[in-house]
C-alpha cells in the first residue's frame, strides 16, 4: 500500500482544514487507516483512526476529540481528516498510515506510512 497525503496549509486559529490521503493497492479496504502528527521537537503522536470494518469504527486522541473527524471512502481508496476549531498547538506535520489491526495504533504498529503534509495554525 502506498499513501499520498495532501491538504495541509496555513490557517488561522479557529479555522478548518481537510486532509486527504489517497491509497494505492487493491487491499486498501482491509486496512485500518490512521492519522499521526509530529510537531517540531516532539515525538510522533496518534491523532485518529478508522477501522476497515463496515461501519468504520473511529478512535481519537483526547486532544482532538470533538474537533477532528476521520472518515474513509473505500470506493475512492481515500481517507480524510476534517479538522475544525484549529488551535496553534495543532501545528505539526500530519502523516497518514495504514495498519492491519483495528484500534488505537502505536507508531511501531504501523505497516505503511505516507509522506507528511504540514499544517500551521497561527494565533
Amino acid at each position: 500500500v502506498q499513501l499520498q497525503a495532501s491538504g495541509g496549509g496555513l490557517v488561522q486559529a479557529g479555522g478548518s482544514l481537510r486532509l486527504s490521503c489517497a491509497a494505492s493497492g487493491r487491499t486498501f479496504n482491509f486496512y485500518a487507516m490512521d492519522w499521526f502528527r509530529q510537531a517540531p521537537g516532539k515525538e510522533r503522536e496518534f491523532v485518529a483512526a478508522i477501522s476497515w470494518r463496515s461501519g468504520g469504527v473511529t478512535y481519537y486522541a483526547d486532544s482532538v476529540k470533538g474537533r477532528f473527524t476521520i472518515s474513509r471512502d473505500n470506493a475512492k481508496n481515500t481517507v480524510y481528516l476534517q479538522m475544525n476549531s484549529l488551535k496553534p498547538e495543532d501545528t505539526a506535520v500530519y502523516y497518514c498510515a495504514a495498519t492491519r489491526l483495528d484500534g488505537v495504533p502505536t507508531v511501531k504498529g504501523i505497516n505503511y506510512w505516507g509522506q507528511g503534509t504540514e499544517v500551521t495554525v497561527s494565533s
